[in-house]
Protein backbone atom coordinates (compact mmCIF):
# COMPACT_ATOMS: atom_id res chain seq x y z
CA UNK A 1 0.00 0.00 0.00
CA UNK A 2 2.78 2.45 0.86
CA UNK A 3 4.37 1.87 -2.53
CA UNK A 4 1.08 2.74 -4.23
CA UNK A 5 0.72 6.00 -2.28
CA UNK A 6 4.34 6.93 -2.98
CA UNK A 7 3.79 6.27 -6.68
CA UNK A 8 0.69 8.47 -6.74
CA UNK A 9 2.48 11.27 -4.91
CA UNK A 10 5.36 11.11 -7.39
CA UNK A 11 3.29 10.72 -10.56
CA UNK A 12 0.26 12.90 -9.87
CA UNK A 13 1.82 15.52 -7.62
CA UNK A 14 5.33 15.64 -9.15
CA UNK A 15 7.17 14.88 -5.94
CA UNK A 16 9.94 13.11 -7.83
CA UNK A 17 11.46 16.42 -8.95
CA UNK A 18 14.56 18.03 -7.48
CA UNK A 19 13.68 20.82 -5.06
CA UNK A 20 15.72 23.96 -4.41
CA UNK A 21 15.76 23.39 -0.66
CA UNK A 22 14.28 21.27 2.12
CA UNK A 23 11.62 23.85 2.99
CA UNK A 24 10.28 23.79 -0.57
CA UNK A 25 10.21 19.98 -0.58
CA UNK A 26 8.34 19.92 2.75
CA UNK A 27 5.74 22.42 1.48
CA UNK A 28 5.23 20.42 -1.71
CA UNK A 29 4.83 17.16 0.23
CA UNK A 30 2.42 18.72 2.72
CA UNK A 31 0.31 20.17 -0.11
CA UNK A 32 0.27 16.87 -2.01
CA UNK A 33 -0.78 14.89 1.07
CA UNK A 34 -3.56 17.39 1.78
CA UNK A 35 -4.84 17.13 -1.80
CA UNK A 36 -4.64 13.33 -1.65
CA UNK A 37 -6.66 13.15 1.59
CA UNK A 38 -9.05 16.10 1.20
CA UNK A 39 -9.64 16.70 -2.53
CA UNK A 40 -8.72 13.66 -4.65
CA UNK A 41 -11.65 11.26 -5.06
CA UNK A 42 -10.72 7.58 -4.81
CA UNK A 43 -12.42 4.91 -6.92
CA UNK A 44 -11.81 2.30 -4.22
CA UNK A 45 -13.69 4.52 -1.75
CA UNK A 46 -16.77 4.92 -3.97
CA UNK A 47 -15.53 8.31 -5.20
CA UNK A 48 -15.04 9.74 -1.73
CA UNK A 49 -11.92 11.21 -0.19
CA UNK A 50 -10.11 9.32 2.58
CA UNK A 51 -11.13 12.01 5.08
CA UNK A 52 -14.80 11.69 4.08
CA UNK A 53 -14.67 7.94 4.74
CA UNK A 54 -12.85 8.46 8.02
CA UNK A 55 -15.41 11.00 9.25
CA UNK A 56 -18.30 8.74 8.24
CA UNK A 57 -16.82 5.85 10.23
CA UNK A 58 -16.30 7.87 13.43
Amino acid sequence: MAERVNGILKDEFYLDQTFDNVAHAKRAAKNAINLYNEIRLHVSLDYKTPNMVYKLSA
